[in-house]
């Protein structure tokens, strides 16, 4: 297939070199002005790919989004007059709420969700580490996007495991409650993932995760208090030596993802009249960290 990877990060690096050796004809597109980029997966001998090439781009039959979700917007629609109507559009971020944005912009096309427990690290330009192995789950976000489950087993022959998940929105929902539970203590506390099972953690975890089972619930999402409780404790001790991205964001004074991961559980609990004090409480203090790092000179 042409597949062409928007944003390079170490997610999407991993998977433009995966896919590329699995025989794809794969391409980036990036904020770097490059004609060609250069990526080495875990020191590997590394690979040529072309960057920005219009031509690669409109002969894409998959696109995948590998960008920050407050990017997907820009990042989608501008380069939707490159693309056939045919092309399938794939979005793989943190966090919930970014295609919604763009949904009547572009409902023309076939649109994938997909989540992953793939973990990677970039720790420059040109060098990608694959950290650790997880799961990849895609599904539909419309109905052309449902005709797509050929795409699992592309991925899966690139990267496994991949699988088709006709509940999307349920996986999408629980990996939102890992995140809204990890990433503003991890950002905020500057600790890598493993040090909130220290005890001290145990009370606020076991209210972010009450209210998101609340919300989830409300929303029609099968779950239980004591299951994502489980989930969460599960990924902290699976991921206890990484960094979460909203804690690197936040030592480089960087924007978060927090709008779309306990900005959006915030948005769905008011939807249903929900409270959600502790998630409100933890999103303005990454809100406040942000604002001020915009306000200085």
């Amino acid at each position: 297939m042409n597949i062409t990877i928007v944003g390079p990060g170490a997610i999407g690096s991993l998977w433009a070199i995966k896919l590329l050796q699995a025989g794809h004809n794969v391409s980036l597109w990036s904020r770097s002005t490059d004609n060609s980029i250069d990526l080495s997966l875990d020191g590997q001998a590394s690979l040529s790919f072309s960057n920005n090439n219009i031509e690669k781009l409109s002969a894409s039959d998959l696109v995948i989004f590998t960008v920050k979700a407050w990017q997907v917007a820009e990042a989608t629609t501008s380069l939707l007059q490159h693309l056939d109507p045919d092309t399938i559009l794939m979005f793989m971020h943190n966090g919930m709420g970014a295609v919604d944005e763009i949904a009547t912009q572009i409902d023309a096309y076939p649109i994938i969700l997909a989540t992953t427990t793939q973990a990677a690290f970039k720790p420059d330009h040109n060098n990608v580490s694959h950290t650790g192995l997880g799961q990849t789950q895609l599904g539909a976000f419309n109905q052309t996007g449902q005709q797509c489950t050929f795409l699992v087993d592309v991925l899966d022959n690139a990267l496994p495991a991949v699988c088709w998940n006709p509940q999307i929105e349920t996986a999408l929902w629980t990996k939102l409650a890992i995140n809204c539970a990890i990433n503003p203590l991890t950002g905020l506390e500057q600790i890598k993932n493993g040090e909130l099972a220290d005890k001290r953690f145990e009370d606020i975890l076991s209210s972010i995760v009450k209210e998101l089972t609340q919300v989830m619930q409300a929303e029609g999402i099968v779950c239980s208090f004591d299951k994502l409780v489980a989930s969460v404790k599960q990924v902290i001790q699976a991921t206890a030596q990484n960094n979460s991205s909203m804690k690197q964001d936040m030592f480089y004074q960087r924007k978060t993802e927090i709008d779309f991961i306990n900005g959006y559980l915030i948005k769905t609990a008011l939807k249903h009249q929900i409270d959600a004090p502790v998630n409100q409480r933890l999103f303005a203090q990454v809100k406040g960290q942000e604002n001020r790092w915009n306000h200085q000179d």
